[in-house]
């Protein structure tokens, strides 16, 4: 560069400068605390000075000042565009929209999807019933040892009941539900993961907690319990349940855009599916949330066996309105 060229740039950056420092104060501004923190007087300033900055830059390639300049402009422009023309979005905002409109629109999108994670489920869970009125050895089979806390074909009639209806159901409630939410949140994430692995891993991981389901349920009913079951297994079970066939679905979703992708690349098809499979995994983790809470406290605290079925199947109710209703357009 001659030193006409440095001399004609050192007069156009002392000419601005005043003005891009400004208008970069005005962006950090922006960028830190939101455009909605900022004075009518500062956004109208921020406006004006991105103009006034995307012409300086285009003056400044016209007349190819140096690149250190160009960088600092070019930079400094892309973060003003942002501010002023980007979506403003608070964390709350978006939280609220989530709620009243792309979750349930997500969900009915994909119920195809979510009826075949329930589907996989119910499969599992009545194989697993009939495994065991075969031989109740296969309990032993499907059922992990730490989840079955000693009850299985062996245990006592009172053992089961009292694991049911146990004086000491409402002792170390918080480290209880901890506990639960942290084993079916893996399980969630796990049938989510792996399905963009052809759908397979998912399917099976979801029928095989049908089938640990179908055992535990058959192991009282042979004892006369079932219905004493069914309540226990209500207050939590149609929330956490339901949790993990929806996590199933957005899995399934992936793999189908793997394997079907259709007139799309793969890669396109697996990126339209993210959408609505990213929405179902949230509903699923804020569905663990709440399955979390009932099984650790209101099924503690719960001991009449209609009051827990009808807290879970009440609790059930509200989710699927949620489902069916949220986001529709007034008419």
């Amino acid at each position: 560069m001659s030193n006409a060229d440095l001399i004609r740039s050192a007069r156009f950056r002392q000419e601005r400068e005043g003005d891009w420092r400004r208008l970069s104060d005005l962006v950090d501004k922006a960028e830190g605390q939101g455009l909605h923190r900022m004075s009518f007087q500062e956004a109208r300033d921020l406006a004006d000075l991105y103009r006034q900055a995307t012409t300086s830059l285009s003056i400044a390639r016209e007349i190819s000042l140096d690149r250190g300049l160009l960088d600092y402009l070019e930079a400094l422009t892309s973060r003003a565009y942002l501010c002023v023309y980007a979506p403003q979005q608070r964390l709350g905002g978006i939280i609220r929209r989530f709620l009243t409109t792309g979750g349930p629109q997500a969900m009915r999108a994909s119920w195809r999807v979510i009826l075949m994670g329930f589907l996989c489920m119910t499969a599992g869970a009545v194989a697993g019933y009939f495994f065991y009125f075969d031989n109740p050895e296969w309990f032993y089979v499907f059922m992990p040892s730490e989840l079955s806390g000693g009850r299985g074909p062996d245990a006592s009639t009172e053992f089961l009941r009292a694991s049911i209806y146990g004086e000491d159901s409402g002792s170390g409630l918080g480290a209880f539900a901890t506990y639960l939410f942290s084993h079916n949140t893996r399980i969630a994430i796990f049938v989510f993961g792996l399905g963009a692995f052809l759908c397979a891993p998912t399917i099976l991981l979801v029928f095989y907690n049908g089938l640990i389901l179908g055992v535990f349920y058959a192991l009282y009913i042979d004892r006369g319990l079932g219905w004493d079951m069914f309540g226990w297994l209500s207050i939590h079970g149609v929330t956490e349940l339901s949790a993990i066939c929806i996590a199933c679905a957005g899995g399934l979703k992936l793999g189908l855009a793997v394997l079907f992708p259709g007139h799309q690349t793969r890669r396109a098809a697996l990126r339209a599916a993210g959408h609505d499979a990213v929405k179902l995994a949230l509903i699923a983790a804020m569905m663990l949330v709440v399955a979390a809470l009932l099984e650790g406290f209101g099924r503690q605290l719960i001991q009449d066996r209609t009051t827990r079925t009808a807290v879970g199947w009440g609790v059930g109710g509200l989710w699927l309105l949620w489902f069916a209703l949220g986001g529709r357009k007034r008419p």
